[in-house]
């Protein structure tokens, strides 16, 4: 469970970072890597909710 917040984490911080870039600077690579960062961190949360679900079952 740790290592899924950990994954959260890190990719958050990729994602607003990478987003950021894109709103305040134009970067149109950025909102790419932001794009994929999301799609990334949404794979990581529904593991997150099944992991939590299962946690709260014991």
């Amino acid at each position: 469970m740790n290592e899924l917040i950990e994954k959260i984490q890190e990719l958050s911080e990729a994602l607003i970072a990478d987003a950021t870039q894109q709103a305040e600077k134009g970067n149109k690579a950025a909102g790419t890597r932001a794009r994929k960062a999301s799609l990334d961190l949404e794979k990581v949360l529904k593991e997150f909710r099944k992991a939590s679900l299962e946690e709260s079952k014991k």
